[in-house]
């Protein structure tokens, strides 16, 4: 018998409550769900602050406080290969067999379709503000984050430096100009 397992991609820069919603989401409909960490090789980047190991971790953290069992979930980290027709193939032999892709980023959902995958697009929570874009912004300008993500990650980011590491990146992106 094959277990059912969706596989969900993103970058998490940081990962929100948008995103644990989405996994709960895809795990109502499978036994298992692959977590991947895109774009594995950037980090200290003005849009990819985290390394993926941070972003693992923040990942961690999120489902032991939802009570998200471990034996449910894979995160893999996955560099980008910048060649599209390959990129797919890379997925799948760094993850385990996988029958669903669950994604609205119209690329990643393209390449899996035209790769033979069934893709399902997620249903957004409040997107307007779980945006790890609009949390990094928030991040930037001393607005309120905290409570966009969960508690664990706000900690872990904090226990990191993760919001003086972001300013820095922007005043030496604002410097590079």
């Amino acid at each position: 018998m094959t277990l059912k397992r969706g596989l969900f991609v993103g970058r998490f820069q940081p990962f929100h409550n948008g995103h644990i919603q989405v996994i709960k989401d895809v795990l109502k409909e499978n036994g298992e769900i692959i977590i991947v960490i895109g774009s594995a090789q950037y980090s200290h980047r003005l849009d990819n602050p985290f390394t993926a190991g941070e972003r693992a971790t923040m990942i961690r953290c999120a489902l032991d406080e939802a009570k998200i069992p471990v034996s449910k979930t894979w995160i893999i980290p996955v560099a980008d290969m910048h060649v599209h027709m390959l990129w797919v193939a890379k997925v799948v032999g760094y993850t385990p067999k996988f029958l669903i892709v669950y994604s609205n980023e119209p690329l990643t959902r393209r390449l899996f379709m035209e790769a033979g995958f069934k893709v399902k697009s997620i249903p957004f929570h409040r997107r307007s503000i779980y945006s790890s874009t609009e949390i990094r912004q928030r991040m930037l300008t001393n607005k309120d984050w905290k409570t966009l993500v969960p508690k664990s990650v706000a900690t872990y980011i904090q226990e990191i430096d993760g919001v003086k590491r972001l300013r820095d990146l922007a005043k030496t992106d604002e410097l590079r100009k």
